[in-house]
Order: structure tokens, then C-alpha cells, then sequence
């Protein structure tokens, strides 16, 4: 199939929700694809999203050759799904992309079920973000999903994987297609690595994250309740994110007696977060590879993390600092000694994963392992990455 003609890339963009880490990786790598000449576009939910997301498509759009397209994608498959991947395909055929890039459970599947004609050279790549993947293994809901994935997975010219965690877990309960897998880890810009500063910090701890189960705050205003009942100490938690368990984790913070030393805040940019309270904790239950851990350790914001998903990957030699999810009595003791840790004995910890990442986690680097991805993907030769960006056009 390979020749020597690097084709042309029509970059489609196929996702449900502007939220979170899935969104802010569609962000960077469609921003750093459009910096280097590529045609790009956007289809994505109509009815999901924030101020801050919104913004973030509103300064796009004007840059989108391929434009911007919203439509509504519910969260659970069902009968609209039908009309949306219609929609898909009349925006495909207008477009004439032919690299369909699919983030995300119902992106993949959309992209994957889309039929497409034989007569094009088109290119399904599919992102998981966890997504499916991040059921627990024995449950019907990991059974179904699997089976889907299995299904689905011949109509799938490659899988790109931001973590090793992620890729295993298909490895296992997928597999049958490892020359098509490739792990490319999330990559954030230089100028994230700068240090933000704590030291008038009016917070004890700070949450940043969707407010639902799976990222485990529930178990963070437990730990501090803990600490509360155990010793009368008194901490303040900043918790920013949106999410289905808003009312649920007030009305558990109230019921703990721990209501007002938990404020919540919605979404805001990251970095103006950052430096408002001594620690961060991520309490994830499950997790790919989250660019908010990444975010905080490049701004060398003191961590306290789950060992859950690809997080290990992004502490690598430090990762023997992470603590088992699910567990508020070692949460709220490690809570309490990162506390009382000496402030410069904490910054050099930080400082040391700081660097860390700096060495694996480069925005360039993921937007290079991306563009041969879809080169290969395509049947293309990837001789060199500059190579195909000299033969875009705007």
C-alpha cells in the first residue's frame, strides 16, 4: 500500500465533550497542527461545555479550515446517535477529510461506524482517553464495552494511546492488532514549566477536576474529615471543576462538618490556579494520563496523587510516592505529613518532578509522533516529519 507520495492532510476532529483532559489534548494538538500548515476541523457536542471552553472553541474557530461543527451527542448510546453520525458523514463528504481523528469513547465510535467509501484513502485513528477502558474488568458495563471495542476495532487503521496503562489494558481485553498501537504520551509547552508561587498560598489543599466519581474527591473531603475528628485541625480545600456530583459533594462536605473549610469554585484557566494553595491533591480513581497532573508538575505545585492509570508514568523514578486510591486514612496521613514538611523540603520535590517532566512530556514530541501516526495510518512513507509539513497548505 505504501508509496512515495505524501498525501495532503484533512484533519477531522471527532469528539463529544468540550471538557477536560480530552478536550485540552484536541486543543494543543489541533493548535500545533494548524501552526504547521495543516487543514483542520472540529466536530463535537452542542450542548456540553463551560465559559472557558467555550471561549477556547469561539478563538479557534476563525482558524479552521475545516471548520467548526456542533452537534448534539448524548453521553450514552442511543437512538440520536444515528442522526449525529449522519451528521459526521455529511460534514466528512463536504469536507473531504481523510484523516478522521476520534478522541474518546463516542468518538470512536462514530468514526469507526461512519461508513466511508472505498474509492478514498481515509485514515480512522482513534484516541481512547481512558474512556471504555477505564471500567473496572468484570463488571457488565466492561463486558459490553469490550465486546464493542472488539467490533470495532478492524475499522481501525491505528490506535494512538497517551499512556503504556491505557495500551496494556487493550493489549488484554482487545487485542489482535499490536502493529497498529502506538503509545504518545500527552505533551504540554515550554512555557508551562514555569514556576508558580505558593508562598502566600490562603488554601491548605487545592482540587482541580470533574466533579464526579471516578476522580475521587469524595474520598479527599473524607480524609480531611478524618483529620478534622482526629485531631481538631482545621484544613481549607479549593476544589475548581464542574460536574454531576456538585450538590452531592456540598451536601457530603456539610454533613461531615467540614462545609466551610470547602470552597468550590468553577472552571477557570489552570495557571491562575495554580500557587492558591500549599498542595494539590489528585485523588483519581481512574486516569490515562491526565494533563492536569502533568500542568501542576511543571509548575512545580507540590503533588499528592492515586497511583491509578498512567500516573506512575508521569512520576517515573518518584512514582513510589503515589498512594493507593480509595483509601482516606492513608490519604488524610499523607495529607497531614506533606503539610508539616519543611516549605523548601517540599519545593525541591517538586523542583525534581518538575524536571522530570520536562525530559518525557514535550508538546513538539507529541505533535511529531501524531502527524507520523496519520502518515503511516494513510499508507504513506514518514521519512521525515518536515518533509510533510512542507507539502500542506493553509
Amino acid at each position: 500500500m505504501a508509496d512515495n507520495h505524501i498525501p495532503q492532510l484533512r484533519i477531522l476532529h471527532v469528539f463529544r465533550a468540550p471538557l477536560g483532559g480530552l478536550f485540552r489534548h484536541v486543543l494543543d494538538l489541533t493548535r500545533a497542527q494548524l501552526a504547521r500548515g495543516y487543514r483542520v476541523g472540529v466536530f463535537c457536542d452542542s450542548a456540553t461545555g463551560n465559559k472557558v471552553t467555550e471561549a477556547a472553541l469561539a478563538e479557534l474557530e476563525p482558524q479552521l479550515s475545516l471548520g467548526l461543527h456542533r452537534f448534539r451527542i448524548a453521553r450514552n448510546p442511543g437512538f440520536g446517535d444515528v442522526a449525529a453520525i449522519r451528521a459526521l458523514g455529511r460534514v466528512r463528504r463536504e469536507t473531504g477529510a481523510n484523516v478522521l481523528h476520534a478522541h474518546g469513547a463516542k468518538g470512536g465510535a462514530y468514526a469507526r461506524l461512519l461508513p466511508l467509501p472505498s474509492s478514498e484513502r481515509i485514515a480512522r485513528i482513534y484516541t481512547p482517553h481512558g474512556g471504555s477502558f477505564n471500567f473496572r474488568p468484570g463488571t457488565a458495563q466492561h463486558r459490553f464495552y469490550m465486546l464493542l471495542e472488539k467490533m470495532m476495532a478492524s475499522r481501525t487503521e491505528l490506535f494512538t494511546f497517551e499512556s503504556g496503562y491505557i495500551a496494556g489494558r487493550f493489549r488484554t481485553y482487545v487485542g489482535g492488532a499490536d502493529e497498529r498501537v502506538r503509545v504518545i504520551y500527552n505533551g504540554i509547552a515550554e512555557a508551562e514549566f514555569e514556576p508558580v508561587d505558593a508562598g502566600a498560598a490562603a488554601f491548605d489543599l487545592l482540587y482541580i477536576g470533574e466533579l464526579r466519581e471516578a476522580k475521587g474527591i469524595d474520598t479527599l473531603i473524607d480524609a480531611l474529615a478524618r483529620i478534622r475528628a482526629e485531631s481538631g485541625r482545621r484544613m481549607r480545600l479549593l476544589a475548581v471543576g464542574s460536574g454531576p456530583d456538585y450538590e452531592a459533594l456540598v451536601a457530603r462536605a456539610a454533613a461531615r462538618g467540614i462545609g466551610e473549610d470547602v470552597v468550590f469554585e468553577r472552571p477557570q484557566p489552570i495557571r491562575a490556579v495554580f500557587g492558591r494553595a500549599k498542595v494539590m491533591v489528585v485523588p483519581s480513581r481512574a486516569e490515562s494520563l491526565p494533563y492536569v497532573v502533568l500542568e501542576a508538575a511543571a509548575a512545580r505545585q507540590p503533588l499528592i496523587s492515586t497511583d491509578v492509570g498512567g500516573i506512575p508514568e508521569i512520576f517515573g523514578p518518584y512514582a513510589d510516592a503515589l498512594i493507593p486510591p480509595d483509601d482516606v486514612p492513608r490519604l488524610a496521613e499523607r495529607i497531614v505529613a506533606t503539610l508539616d514538611k519543611d516549605p523548601q523540603e517540599r519545593a525541591e520535590a517538586a523542583r525534581a518532578l518538575a524536571e522530570h517532566v520536562h525530559a518525557r512530556f514535550s508538546l513538539e514530541a507529541m505533535a511529531d509522533g501524531v502527524l507520523a501516526g496519520y502518515l503511516t495510518a494513510l499508507g504513506a512513507p514518514v521519512p521525515a516529519v518536515q518533509a510533510a509539513v512542507a507539502l500542506q497548505s493553509p
